[in-house]
């Protein structure tokens, strides 16, 4: 398995997913699986999920904060905005066969307010810092 390839699959995934879903999709296997553990939805081949996501009917818009792996089983956290509202939170933990994805699970929530409460153990930073499509070339750790 070669992380540089998988790495710039996933940019590309992420480059091209709710705008050229034919692009998006090149990085999964025919038989892969989608599942969405929070709605208790499974999706079995690409050609299933691909037909649905074509006829997706919100404008997606992504932002990468991190991809990270662990032999074939890679995570990636990303920033998602429907019809331009506000960033949502997403992470896929994908599993690969080779170069292409065999399994994702996906997951979306909203942000929320730190808890004052916490405050003196905690350190806050951006959680909206992203790296932009601009960023994604470059194949470093993120």
């Amino acid at each position: 398995m070669d992380e540089a390839v998988i790495r710039e699959g996933l940019i590309r995934h992420w480059r091209y997913e709710g705008i050229d879903y034919d692009k998006s999709h090149e990085i999964y296997d025919d038989d892969a699986v989608l599942e969405f553990p929070q709605s208790g939805e499974r999706f079995v081949g690409k050609e299933n999920f691909l037909t649905w996501r074509r006829k997706y009917p919100a404008k997606l818009d992504f932002r990468i904060r991190r991809i990270s792996h662990d032999g074939d089983l890679w995570v990636t956290e990303n920033l998602l905005s429907y019809d331009g509202g506000p960033w949502m939170f997403t992470l896929n933990v994908l599993q690969f066969r080779d170069e292409r994805i065999a399994h994702e699970r996906l997951y979306v929530m909203e942000g929320f307010d730190a808890a004052p409460w916490r405050a003196e153990w905690a350190e806050l930073f951006d959680p909206l810092e992203a790296i932009t499509p601009g960023d994604w070339r470059d194949g470093g750790e993120q």
